[in-house]
Formats: C-alpha cells, structure tokens, sequence
C-alpha cells in the first residue's frame, strides 16, 4: 500500500491487533460520551457558523438527541453489539457525508476504518480537527486506539483490496460505477456489504399552498439548501419540482418562486463554473433531442436552467446534471407520478401538502420507490433507516441467550 494519510489513527503493524479488538454494545457510553464531546467541541468553534453542515452534524452527535434515537431501540431484551470491523467508503461530493457514516460506526459498537474524499473541503478538515482534539482528551485515545481510523488516499486498489479483506461489514456510498469498482475488492465470505447506489430525488409543490404562503423567503432558503448547498450533487437534491394546481396558479408560483431563488443567489453570489454551464446546456440539448414537447423557460443568467415539460416522461431520471438544473411538470394528484416512479427514486420534498395524504397515497397506489417523504428544507437531515436500510440493525448483530 502506498500514499495513505492517516488523519485520524495509526495504521497497526499486526493485522491480528486490529482483528482481535472486541466491539461494544450499541450505544455504548464510550461512543456517547465521544460523540457528545466532538459536539460540544465542534458548537464552540467560530468556523462552524460558516457550514451550515457542520452545524447540522454537531447538532445531531447532542447527548440528547443520541439517547433519544437510542430509546427507540431499546424496545428489545435481546443483546447487540457491534458486527467488528466497518470500513466506510464515502463520496467525493459531499462533504459531512463521512461524519455521518463514522456516527452510525461509533454508535454500533464498531472498529472503524473511514476513507474520506480525495477531494479537499474545509468541512472534512474543521470535523477532523474536532476530533483529534477529543481524542486528546480523557481517556478517548486508549479507549479507541485500534479502533478509529480515519484515511485519505487516491483510487488506490491496493488499498481498499486491504482494507476489505479485513472488514466485517463494508459500506459504499457511491455510485452505480463506484460500486461496480470496488467489488473488485472482495470481502471475507461471512462479511457483509450496504451499498448506496446512484438515486434521483424529486419535489412536489401544491401552488396554491405556496400563493398563500406568508414567509416565501424562507421556502427559498430551505429550496437553496437542499440543492445549491451541495450544488444539487447529494443524492437527495431534487432534480424534477412537480407543480400541483391549476394552469393560472402553477403560472403565478412558479414566478415567485424562481424570482425568489434568484434574488438568493445573488445575495449568496453563487459561482457557476463554466464547465458546469457548459453541461447545463449540453444536458438541454440532448434531452430535447429524445423530447419535442420541452422548452428551456427564460431565466436571468444561468444559475437556474429550468426546462418546462408538457408531459411525464418515464425516463426522466437519466436527464440529470448539477448546479440548478431543473425540470418542471404541472400535475393535478400524486397518482400522475406512478407510472413513473422506479426503485432509483429516493427522496421525495414536499410543500403544501400533509403527511397524512402521502401516508394514503403510499399505501393505496404502492409506489415502487421512494424511500423518504420530507418537508423541503429537509433533504439533508441524516436518518439511521436510510434508503431503506435500518442502519443500526445492519451494523451490529444480535446475541441470543436462551
């Protein structure tokens, strides 16, 4: 193996020391204590207020919120503890992503060893900081020595060959090719693997809700966040809005609310880079090459490219790009997307219309896919079932005494 970083760890110079260490229990008080104290540490830094992301994450690691996920696991006599070793393959395009994967790690009972993007972003390094500075802390670094590595290194085979040679569970977030690649590496035949593969994310606006709606500029903020925050590359960043509503009040929303994101935007001084403006319009061309009945609506700049729809397309998924590329159907019920709606489809954003109508309609039409309903604004909120997989339960294993 060669040019690995260990920003976080030493890498054992006896693979058995790092087989034979045990795993805890599942919300053990180590990892609470640990994670709660990489909290506290991460609220009291003043570079936090600039990443939103961050912010989030130091949020979601409170005591308080820990022992409340944990009571809802609790309902079982029977013991869990972690399944060994996990080793967290996570994407190059978002950056909290890893943190949020080394929770579920720490929070299982696990050894973990973490690779985080090869890409440089200021949120890996504030998060990372965070952490080696609670380990110097207490007795964190004797508590998890062998047990906590974080890595960076380069699509080196070698290097994932070996560590999933060594890991009990391993997960992937990635992409359909990314995944694809790394089964190059096998894992030991009583491993387990979770892949999170490419996905497609839409919103649905009711427009009459949102004509009514007194705190617009909110709304904005919430859409930005879920989109241009990440420039629109998590796969929970809707890619299609479908307007629920009539022509007339479709027609009025949509002005507002493209008006509002733009004026956004400029306040942000978003910055598009030129490739990504040159794969907006190659996208265009070339969904309107498979689509007659499309148009790209007039926006100011090219911060938003917006492509009006005259009808559902059932392939709509494969025209994708980032960075405000946005297409838009009207519909008159939920019942328009089924025909369209296949096991790639992730996340559905809502506004101005009530869980209880999407808790109906789920159970009445039996969408193939679609793994979260959530309120626009809140596509990024970390969930331990996520794209169907109930993460505790997939990391640990459970004891039966009889």
């Amino acid at each position: 193996m060669k040019d690995i970083n260990f920003f976080v760890g030493k890498m054992p110079t006896c693979k058995e020391l790092l087989l034979n260490q045990s795993s805890f229990q599942i919300f053990s008080e180590e990892s609470i204590d640990f994670l709660s104290d990489i909290s506290n540490n991460l609220l009291k830094r003043s570079e936090v207020r600039d990443y939103p992301d961050v912010a989030t994450f130091a949020f979601y690691c409170r005591r308080a919120n820990i022992n409340a996920i944990k009571k809802s696991y609790s309902t079982s006599s029977n013991i869990r503890i972690g399944r060994g070793i996990v080793f967290h393959i996570t994407p190059g395009n978002v950056p909290v992503n890893f943190a949020y994967s080394l929770f579920v790690g720490l929070i299982t009972g696990n050894i973990n060893i973490v690779k985080v993007p090869s890409k440089i972003f200021e949120q890996v390094n504030i998060i990372l900081r965070s952490i080696n500075d609670v380990l110097n802390t207490k007795n964190y670094k004797y508590i998890f020595s062998n047990r906590l590595f974080i890595v960076k290194y380069d699509r080196d085979n070698d290097a994932t060959s070996y560590f999933s040679n060594l890991c009990d569970v391993r997960i992937i977030w990635g992409g359909d090719n990314t995944i694809k690649e790394i089964r190059k590496s096998q894992i030991p035949p009583k491993s387990t693997e979770v892949t999170f593969s490419d996905r497609y994310s839409i919103s649905v606006i009711n427009a009459s809700a949102y004509i009514k709606l007194e705190n617009k500029k909110k709304l904005t903020q919430d859409f930005y966040n879920d989109t241009y925050l990440f420039d629109q590359n998590a796969c929970t960043s809707p890619q299609a809005i479908y307007w629920i509503g009539s022509d007339d009040d479709v027609e009025k929303a949509q002005n507002e609310f493209w008006n509002l994101l733009q004026l956004l935007l400029d306040e942000k001084k978003y910055e598009l880079q030129p490739v990504i403006s040159i794969d907006k319009l190659t996208t265009f061309y070339s969904q309107a090459i498979t689509y007659e009945d499309i148009k790209k609506e007039n926006q100011q700049g090219n911060d938003i490219l917006r492509i009006n729809n005259s009808s559902i397309h059932s392939d709509i998924e494969s025209h994708r790009c980032s960075s405000g590329y946005f297409n838009e159907f009207v519909i008159q019920s939920l019942d328009e997307l089924i025909p369209i709606i296949n096991r790639r489809y992730q996340t559905l954003s809502y506004f101005g219309i009530s869980n209880e109508e999407f808790k109906s309609w789920v159970i009445n039409s039996k969408p193939i896919g679609i793994d979260r309903f959530v309120p626009i604004g809140r596509t990024m909120d970390f969930s331990l079932v996520w794209d169907g997989f109930d993460l505790v339960n997939n990391l640990s294993r459970q004891v039966s005494i009889i």
